[in-house]
C-alpha cells in the first residue's frame, strides 16, 4: 500500500491535537504529502431581534452576520496556522478551511485533496453526549471510501507521543 496523501482533520481540541501530531509523525514516515483541513460549523444568528414575552428589542451582540463569519474565519485560520508551525517541519502541507457540517467537509476535503488516508481525533463521547452530540469520527468512518484512523487521546496515554505538547504555544 502507498500512502503519498494524508488528511487530517484538526479542530480547537487537545485531541485534534494529538491526533495532528500523530499524523504528521506518520506523513513523515512516508514522506507524505499533507492535506489538513478545519471544518468551521455555521454560527446560528437569532432571526428576530424582539424579545417575545416583552415585545422589547434585544440588545444583541452588535455584529453583523459577516463580522461573525469574518471572525470564524480568522479563528479557522489560526488553528491551521499554528499546527502547520508545530508539526509540519518540511513536509508539503495544503490546507482546507471549510464551512458546513463536519463530517462531510472532511469527506469532501479528502476527495478533493484525493488522500490515501484520513487521520482524526476523537472525543470518545458515550451516552447521551453522544446521542445529543454526534460523533464526527464515526460518520466519516461510515462514509469515506479511504481508510480513517482515529487516534484516541486517553489521559493515560497522552504522554506517550513524543512531540505531542498539550500546552497551549508560546
Amino acid at each position: 500500500m502507498k500512502i503519498s496523501k494524508i488528511l487530517i482533520a484538526i479542530d480547537d481540541s487537545k485531541y485534534a491535537e494529538y491526533a495532528a501530531s500523530y499524523g504528521f509523525d506518520l506523513a513523515k514516515s512516508f514522506n507524505a504529502h499533507v492535506g489538513l483541513v478545519h471544518i468551521v460549523e455555521p454560527t446560528v444568528m437569532p432571526v428576530s431581534t424582539v424579545d417575545s414575552m416583552t415585545g422589547l428589542p434585544f440588545a444583541g451582540t452588535g455584529l453583523e452576520e459577516m463580522e461573525v463569519i469574518n471572525i470564524q474565519n480568522e479563528l479557522s485560520d489560526n488553528i491551521v496556522d499554528r499546527t502547520i508551525k508545530k508539526y509540519a517541519g518540511e513536509l508539503q502541507v495544503t490546507h482546507f478551511n471549510e464551512f458546513g457540517a463536519t463530517a462531510d467537509g472532511i469527506i469532501s476535503c479528502s476527495k478533493e485533496f484525493g488522500a490515501d488516508l484520513i487521520v482524526m481525533g476523537t472525543h470518545s463521547r458515550t451516552g447521551i453526549d453522544r446521542l445529543l452530540m454526534g460523533n464526527v469520527a464515526e460518520t466519516v468512518i461510515r462514509t469515506s471510501h479511504i481508510p480513517v484512523l482515529v487516534v484516541p487521546l486517553a489521559e493515560e496515554n497522552r504522554d506517550w507521543h513524543p512531540n505531542f505538547d498539550s500546552r497551549e504555544p508560546k
